[in-house]
């Protein structure tokens, strides 16, 4: 087969996406002939035509929108490789991505025990709310995650449940019930189902300060001052905390950073 070039794929999309050959021209910097020249030769490659053009209007075939879903998933992936390759040539570390307050007293103790244990290395915390899209594009080496969370292409281990409680304000008015329901809570506008992307700490500061309300996993009542109060949430499952990591890479510091996750896991 007469394969594509990357470039070939990155033109292709940049006119699919705009649907207009001087547009893609603009965005790719170069003039449009050259572009349209390069779409011409990659259908003749391809043997198919990926676009109807007209004087108005430039539309995909149903050839060319099968052509985009995988072009798209070309490019993510070479992108990844690239970022794992970099990742590969780094001085060693370690980067452990996490959801902002899930399992923050698990991922405390594992740090400080891998930091104790045999040749460790740097860890960076990365708090973000898409873990996996973190391990998949190589931007971090192992996560803690959720078990329902979508796991593939990922390798995993459970390590312990979290009750889930509700942090809000001191002064909030369902601040002083015994329990309260995701229906209650809903009924705050300041109510966020997913936590911010930022650490325990500020998180804290943020809720005693009126900006929100969340329900995160009862490790996270450790770190509570006077100014928060947890409350546990009922109808909700117990939150099976996970370390994950990508399935297709080998790392020895990050495989004694899931045995020492598992060992702190195994006494809490």
């Amino acid at each position: 087969m007469d394969r594509p070039e990357v470039r070939d794929l990155v033109y292709f999309v940049a006119v699919a996406e705009h649907r207009h050959f001087g547009r893609a021209a603009e965005e790719l910097g170069m003039a449009q002939p050259p572009l349209s020249r390069a779409i011409s030769r990659l259908e003749r490659r391809l043997g198919v035509r990926l676009f109807d053009r007209t004087s108005r209007r430039v539309d995909l075939t149903p050839a060319g929108e099968v052509f985009l879903r995988e072009s798209g998933k070309i490019l993510g992936a070479l992108d990844s490789g690239v970022r794992r390759t970099q990742q590969a040539a780094r001085s060693r570390r370690l980067v452990l991505a996490a959801p902002a307050g899930t399992g923050v007293g698990l991922l405390a103790e594992t740090l400080d025990a891998y930091r104790r244990g045999p040749d460790p290395v740097p860890v960076e915390v990365l708090f973000t709310t898409d873990m996996g899209a973190a391990l998949r594009s190589g931007t971090a080496d192992a996560a803690f995650m959720c078990s329902t969370d979508e796991f593939d292409g990922l390798d995993a281990v459970d390590l312990l449940a979290e009750t889930p409680v509700a942090l809000l304000p001191a002064g909030h008015p369902l601040a002083v019930r015994d329990s309260l329901t995701v229906e209650d809570l809903e009924s705050d506008e300041r109510f966020r189902a997913q936590p911010p992307p930022v650490g325990l700490d500020e998180l804290l500061d943020r809720i005693a300060l009126g900006e929100f309300v969340v329900v995160l996993g009862a490790s996270a009542t450790g770190r509570l001052g006077s100014s928060v109060v947890a409350v546990p949430v009922l109808g909700v499952p117990s939150n099976q905390i996970v370390l994950a990591w990508p399935r297709a890479t080998r790392s020895a510091p990050r495989d004694q950073l899931v045995r020492t996750a598992v060992a702190v896991a195994s006494r809490s």
